[in-house]
């Protein structure tokens, strides 16, 4: 079993300690943080474009295709009636040579992305409290 440490320096900031990288979280002023580093949930959107990106990617590399002209980009919209996103495009310009008949394959390789997989078959959560 893997485990993160949290750190909680002062007012919204949350740190986390992972694999030997700290990650510094605030909130926006907006939400009474200070603003000095990205949210937790602007982690979780850049966590999941990155995977995406990172599929895409390797697909191109693994069959030494042309990237010049590739662009990759994550849109998405919140749904304030349920309070969480509403939905999630990954957008991909592709560059002029790139085979028609790779396109099927490049969506299946983004679709292996795993913070995608997992949104889609989420994990069992549990809270548990000790006292000292």
């Amino acid at each position: 079993m893997s485990e993160i440490k949290l750190t909680f320096p002062s007012n919204q900031k949350v740190n986390v300690s992972f694999k030997g990288f700290e990650i510094k979280t605030d909130q926006p002023l907006s939400a009474g943080g200070d603003g000095t580093a990205p949210s937790p949930f602007d982690y979780f959107l850049a966590s999941l474009a990155s995977c995406a990106g990172f599929y895409a990617i390797n697909f191109f590399r693994s069959r030494k295709l042309n990237t010049d002209g590739f662009d990759m980009k994550v849109d998405f919209d919140w749904d304030e009636k349920n309070h969480r996103l509403g939905f999630v495009n990954f957008i991909m310009t592709l560059p002029p040579d790139f085979p028609d008949k790779y396109i099927p394959a490049l969506k299946n390789a983004v679709d292996l992305c795993t913070v995608k997989r997992t949104i889609l078959n989420p994990p069992e959560f549990k809270t548990l409290i000790n006292k000292n």
